[in-house]
């Protein structure tokens, strides 16, 4: 069963957890409408209907409801809304409404905009429903919804990727390897294509040799997890880093800033990132938690990082 769901493995409802989800700017346009006979319309404009003013009244209740979603919708997230804006089109029969909402958070606010865009369509029904009894709602959808991993910027450019396992129990067959199945199936989702996998012992000479090669063979993207501690085995950071031509530190500094949000102790890695030639190199930690967060803060931003390597131009908007 999807892990992403709001239903468990018993068949019951639940509410989705998305505390691993990153933090982002969200934004989500809705749109309803409501169809009213053309004298009724005459009235609103007019500010004649019994109730007050019809459309000052719907934008507040579509504001106001846009901040209680979650009390109305069951398994909806509290949202901690920043902006919250109802704008109306006055048509000959009908009147539009259009709600943009905003917000920082993990996860989207596409239901905040619904349920302003219903709210405000049925304030008005409500308003006037003494002098008009064939209005009439609808219909409500989603118009955009940007800042999540199913947004817009999405990048379409998915790098070719080898992933190297560094730690001498896993090599020796001691241990399990986590980490790397981890990366794997977390680039592979993504639509990664995963050209390498390698389990190999913490030794310099055998790091080196396998991300030489790989740069030699132009894969786009290489992931190591594992040897970025303090112990005397942990060697990638001294491999990697006299090999990089550009380090890349704002992936080390995101990797770091979430990682801590997580654990304390991940001030404690030395991982690191950066370029060769066409090659992004990423050395992660060798928990499992570092890599499951490692997956959730790259995806998808890093693929953009690949048309600049390439010398593409970029959105300079994003």
């Amino acid at each position: 069963m999807n892990d992403f769901t709001h239903i468990d493995n018993d068949g019951n409802l639940r509410m989705v957890d998305v505390t691993d989800k990153l933090t982002t700017s969200r934004r989500a346009v809705a749109e309803s409408a409501i169809t009213l006979n053309k004298t009724t319309i005459q009235q609103i404009q007019d500010s004649k209907i019994p109730k007050g003013n019809v459309l000052t009244a719907a934008k507040i209740a579509g504001i106001q409801a846009a901040k209680l979603t979650s009390q109305i919708i069951p398994l909806c997230h509290p949202i901690p809304i920043t902006f919250a804006d109802i704008q109306f089109s006055i048509g000959e029969d009908n009147i539009r409404i259009t709600s943009t909402i905003r917000a920082n958070d993990s996860t989207g606010i596409e239901m905040e905009a619904l349920t302003a865009a219903s709210a405000a369509a049925l304030t008005i029904y409500d308003m006037c429903k003494a002098v008009d009894r064939n209005m009439t709602i609808g219909p409500t959808m989603l118009i955009s919804k940007t800042g999540g991993k199913s947004s817009d910027h999405l990048e379409s450019f998915r790098p070719v990727t080898a992933i190297l396992v560094l730690s001498d129990s896993v090599s020796k067959g001691i241990s399990e390897d986590i980490s790397g199945e981890i990366l794997k199936k977390g680039f592979s989702n993504a639509g990664c294509s995963i050209k390498h996998f390698e389990i190999i012992p913490d030794n310099k000479k055998d790091i080196e040799f396998c991300i030489q090669s790989w740069i030699m063979e132009g894969v786009d993207l290489i992931l190591t997890t594992g040897g970025t501690g303090l112990g005397s085995r942990d060697n990638t950071v001294q491999v990697v880093s006299p090999l990089l031509q550009k380090r890349l530190h704002g992936i080390e500094e995101a990797l770091h800033r979430y990682g801590s949000t997580k654990n304390k102790r991940a001030m404690l890695s030395r991982l690191i990132a950066g370029s060769v030639s066409s090659s992004m190199i990423i050395c992660l930690p060798g928990s499992p938690g570092a890599v499951r967060d490692a997956v959730n803060v790259l995806i998808p931003t890093i693929f953009h990082g690949f048309d600049m390597i390439k010398g593409k131009a970029h959105n300079k908007n994003h």
